[in-house]
């Protein structure tokens, strides 16, 4: 099963005439000399198929994750090797050697991987030279806009396009990130534009029934919902509720905090306000007096994106507070408020607001107009609509990634029947 890793006695000749010469300069300048006692002491190899993952960010570590779980249920007798981030789940990790052949090379004769999947604007050129000499397929996905970097000194030619030209497949985020590696010199048959490969946790859940009685308890009035609040935002929600309120008179808003810790503030803040509220963990159901609906924790938070078209995502306002993912939100058919402050999700609250499905604010003033304006059932339906497309385009760009695996591993596979 492990792939054949070819000797430069054997190759380096015939590689060498087909390399352009900027790699050809960056090979010679990074070479180092092969030695045992420089080669690290990597634990052993697991028998069978190996997928090697490279995720260059925390992001990226929880995007190759998801697709790494839905993998392995198609093939349970493959494993996983991973390099640059890594979940603490993982069984098999490694560091990325130096970048030069022979410690390359080294890398690949030990792990011997069957298919790589790279993340990430950081090249190696040397590493993807080797796994090219190798005839590893390389894979890289969620290529966007940013420009690739590579150790090579800045006087050196660009290594970019050759190292580019690496890999079997490129998975494009959009038409910019497109025109951006043809520039580079990638092929079209190298290029799949793809949307965005995100983590795609599976849907909050919720049982059906309670869904049906909140839904009948509320009845038609207009509810947002602040999710996962830590208690430092609490008086900025309440503040906004009350000022949408003033034009809205029957805005109904649910509070979930952060924690159980920040539902003492929450409390505290509905005091402040004097709003009419409902202590929902005390099994207090809301009628039509109720303004504010108060939860201890987010254990339920699958039925309140359920139940309100419109959700503020704690933690965005204040700084160093929050890190929720929106598409988790977005997933459950809610319209998406939100801070400046998102943490790593930048990227994925970049694309919502792209597709129409996310609005940033600011403070409880724009927070407080923004409810008001989205709240509208034709606003916020096309907002969610809007969202529930950028979920379903990164599943679906999943599916491909892991159709293209399971076709690489079946090829490999009859090769080796073959011979």
């Amino acid at each position: 099963m492990p792939v054949r890793i070819a000797g430069q006695a054997e190759r380096g000749a015939s590689a060498m005439a087909r390399r352009p010469l900027a790699l050809s300069a960056y090979l010679a300048m990074s070479r180092a000399p092969e030695t045992r006692d420089r080669r690290p002491d990597w634990p052993e190899r697991p028998r069978g198929w190996l997928l090697w993952l490279h995720a260059q960010t925390a992001a990226d570590m929880a995007a190759l994750w998801a697709l790494a779980q839905r993998t392995l249920q198609q093939h349970p007798d493959l494993s996983i090797l991973w390099t640059g981030h890594t979940p603490e789940a993982a069984r098999h990790s490694a560091a990325l050697p130096e970048d030069s052949l022979p410690a390359a090379a080294a890398f690949l004769a030990h792990w011997q991987p069957n298919l790589m999947i790279w993340t990430g604007h950081e090249l190696r050129p040397a590493l993807l030279e080797a796994a090219h000499e190798a005839q590893l397929p390389c894979l890289m996905i969620n290529a966007d806009e940013a420009a690739f970097t590579t150790p090579a000194p800045r006087w050196m030619p660009d290594t970019t396009p050759a190292a580019l030209s690496r890999f079997d497949t490129i998975f494009c985020v959009s038409r910019e990130a497109e025109r951006k590696l043809r520039r580079q010199g990638v092929t079209e048959a190298q290029l799949v534009r793809a949307a965005t490969l995100g983590a795609g946790a599976p849907p909050l859940d919720c049982p059906p029934e309670l869904h049906e009685d909140v839904a009948a308890a509320v009845g038609g009035r207009p509810i947002w919902l602040a999710a996962r609040l830590p208690s430092v935002e609490m008086r900025t929600i309440f503040d906004a509720h009350v000022a949408a309120g003033r034009l809205a008179p029957r805005l109904l808003l649910v509070v979930v905090p952060a924690t159980s810790a920040d539902a003492d503030a929450a409390w505290a803040a509905a005091d402040e306000t004097d709003l009419r509220t409902c202590f929902w963990d005390a099994g207090d159901m809301p009628d039509d007096l109720t303004q504010v609906i108060l939860c201890e924790s987010p254990a339920e938070l699958g039925l309140w994106y359920r139940v309100a078209p419109l959700a503020y995502l704690g933690g965005s306002l204040a700084a160093g507070q929050g890190d929720t993912d929106p598409l988790e939100a977005a997933a459950l058919g809610s319209a998406i408020l939100y801070g400046p402050n998102v943490g790593r999700h930048l990227a994925t609250y970049s694309r919502l607001v792209e597709a129409g499905a996310a609005r940033i604010v600011r403070d409880a003033d724009s927070l407080g107009s923004a409810v008001l304006q989205v709240i509208a059932p034709d606003r916020a339906a096309a907002m969610a609509h809007a969202g529930w497309e950028v979920v379903t385009a990164s599943a679906e760009t999943e599916d491909r990634v892991i159709a293209r695996i399971s076709d690489l591993l079946d090829r490999r596979s009859a090769r080796k029947e073959v011979r």
